[in-house]
């Protein structure tokens, strides 16, 4: 998205939001969704590793995790850290180190009718002036919602299958 103002084109950082039911108690989702094994079962695709940092269990508050994955063919190091974290209904980690100019993603919970609605709030950044925000626009930001989407699927089928 951009628009025009006295000629100049203004890019607004891409951010996606998801919703996601869940059929299980707001705490149970809130443990998987930060959850470093869960995480990495859900990336298969990308061969995602935690190598450093919080790497395996439940990772909290002033934590980091450096991930390791394949995208775009391409190995790569990514640093997180748990910057937000209100148990169980908020959390938000943060970029430190990677491939991004920076990201955020918010975890937010709410408990309704017997249900766990779960959002995502994906905000996200590439590097490299004009070229990566239009890399964000055309490429990235399908792939990043991909990996959300399936992360999501893995989560609400160990939290209503437990």
């Amino acid at each position: 998205m951009y628009f025009d103002t006295c000629g100049m084109t203004i890019f607004f950082m891409p951010k996606i939001e998801l919703l996601t039911h869940i059929n299980a108690p707001i705490e149970k989702v809130f443990d998987l969704s930060r959850s470093i094994d869960l995480h990495i079962l859900s990336t298969k695709q990308t061969g995602e590793q935690a190598i450093a940092g919080c790497t395996n269990g439940l990772i909290g508050l002033g934590e980091t995790v450096t991930w390791r994955a394949r995208h775009f063919g391409i190995w790569q190091n990514l640093t997180s850290k748990i910057t937000e974290y209100s148990y169980p209904n908020f959390f938000a980690d943060e970029m430190v180190s990677g491939a991004f100019k920076s990201f955020r993603h918010g975890h937010h919970f709410t408990e309704k009718d017997g249900y766990t609605l779960m959002q995502d709030v994906f905000a996200f950044e590439s590097p490299l002036g004009v070229l990566g925000k239009l890399f964000n626009w055309l490429i990235l930001k399908r792939h990043m919602t991909k990996l959300l989407v399936e992360r999501n699927k893995v989560i609400k089928r160990a939290a209503e299958n437990a």
